[in-house]
């Protein structure tokens, strides 16, 4: 049990380290984004939601139950920028478009597809530490019952 000191703070936390994993996806280490470490940080908040409130409230707090199919579509769009470029006869992981070639801006961000790829492994990574958190405190849960 955690005191109602510990749920607020965890409350009003959660916002910043999202708003903090997006910053982090779209501008990581170098101008390509960070999607690993963006999706460790989102998971990080929710799990700190789920040891403060405990799983049933962090249940009808966070739209959790979707956390699974966001890692099977971040697999999918992994995979599918991964292999885009073998279609196009390129070697694996190849980007486009190509160094030097005019890039699509939305502010400063630069589409690209290492842009897809990032924001799949993002999905990939914060939808199975979800899913795994959640599985792990239901079960809790319902032992303690």
């Amino acid at each position: 049990m955690t005191t109602l000191m510990t749920q607020v703070v965890v409350r009003l936390v959660l916002a910043p380290a999202i708003v903090i994993a997006a910053a982090v996806l779209v501008k990581g280490y170098s101008s390509v984004g960070d999607g690993f470490s963006a999706g460790v940080i989102a998971a990080l908040g929710v799990l700190a939601v789920y040891l403060a409130l405990g799983a049933r409230e962090a249940d009808r707090v966070l739209p959790v139950r979707l956390a699974p199919a966001g890692a099977i579509a971040g697999l999918l769009l992994t995979l599918v920028v991964t292999f885009s470029s073998v279609l196009r006869g390129e070697p694996l992981l190849t980007h486009a478009p190509p160094p030097g070639a005019d890039v699509i801006h939305l502010g400063t961000l630069e589409l690209v597809t290492a842009v897809a790829f990032d924001v799949g492994v993002f999905l990939l990574v914060f939808g199975a530490v979800v899913g795994i958190v959640r599985a792990i405190a239901l079960t809790r849960a319902e032992d303690s019952t």
